[in-house]
């Protein structure tokens, strides 16, 4: 006969407290950002086309044959890659699912985030399909970045409580940070029409936009410029108006990343788009994500977090 005590002792192992969900939801960050970085080496290799069509590698097999060496082997690697973004999202969805109390807000953006890796498999699929056409490839990478941004999302979310949004900071404040987060989206847009007018498509074959890169390289200079300007003003404004002190370290935080990638950008444009500082532009576009959706979330506070521990939840079943 199973012992009622130790089958609830059983079941709250497979519910994950507070600690357990943001360590699942940090998980899906820094997989989404992994998932970008191995697919632009796939690209900046030269290995887009490595399995030539979807979802087999080849037409006849699922898995590499040795027929076009080391490209085939980096692009079935980076599909494979796929399916460890995949557990990581099943994981935080089952986590999700199974805390008490049920909370909507996180099921339906753990729902979005596991929706979102088949999604992205399919757009990925359509991308080989179509010779890695570069509007296809450039609609891969941004999905990827909504994806981090809501990961980022889900993580906040967990540690704080339902209660109605309340601002810590002026109106004008938050919208700067508002008017910022839609700037780093158009940053981001324009940076990837800036790869897919340039080099490093993926294979020597692939197509290009046909845009003129140096234009719009200055434009996405200019734009990258003024997010700066813009995130420099904001820092100015959370000392005067005397911010959280949380809130103050994510600007500075969002602006050093700013920097980062502005002098990567600039580096990478005079020395002719070397791989390795093209690769660690696009690590730092997604920590750009990150570091902005962070700023945003912390203008405001939605009481404490009403998430119990597992070790919390033991105890008042031992007690009952």
């Amino acid at each position: 006969m199973v012992n009622p005590l130790q089958a609830a002792r059983a079941s709250e192992r497979f519910r994950p407290g507070t600690v357990g969900l943001r360590r699942l939801a940090l998980a899906s960050i820094v997989a989404n950002i992994g998932i970008v970085v191995t697919g632009g080496a796939v690209r900046l290799t030269g290995s887009g086309l490595g399995c030539p069509t979807w979802p087999r590698c080849h037409e006849d097999s699922f898995v590499p044959t040795g027929e076009l060496g080391l490209h085939e082997q980096i692009e079935f690697g980076n599909r494979l890659l796929t399916y460890v973004l995949g557990a990581v999202a099943l994981a935080t969805l089952i986590g999700v699912w199974r805390s008490r109390p049920a909370r909507t807000d996180l099921r339906r953006l753990a729902v979005v985030l596991f929706v979102g890796i088949p999604a992205q498999a399919v757009i990925g699929g359509i991308s080989v399909l179509t010779d890695l056409n570069p509007w296809v490839v450039m609609g891969h990478l941004l999905v990827s970045m909504v994806l981090i941004g809501l990961a980022t999302v889900l993580y906040r979310r967990i540690g704080e409580g339902d209660e109605p949004p309340v601002r810590v900071v002026a109106p004008r404040v938050q919208q700067l940070a508002l008017g910022l987060l839609a700037l780093t989206a158009v940053v981001l847009y324009l940076g990837t029409i800036v790869t897919g007018s340039g080099p490093h498509a993926g294979d020597v074959d692939a197509p290009r936009t046909g845009l003129d890169t140096h234009l719009f390289s200055m434009i996405h200079a200019d734009t990258v410029l003024a997010l700066v300007l813009g995130t420099v003003a904001l820092n100015v404004l959370l000392v005067r108006t005397a911010a959280p002190r949380e809130l103050i370290v994510a600007a500075r935080v969002m602006l050093g990343v700013q920097l980062a990638q502005g002098l990567l950008g600039y580096v990478q444009y005079f020395t002719d788009l070397p791989e390795v500082l093209v690769g660690l532009h696009m690590l730092g576009a997604g920590c750009l994500v990150v570091a902005t959706v962070r700023v945003v979330l912390a203008m405001r506070v939605r009481g404490t977090v009403s998430l119990p521990r597992p070790e919390s939840e033991g105890a008042a079943v031992v007690s009952a």
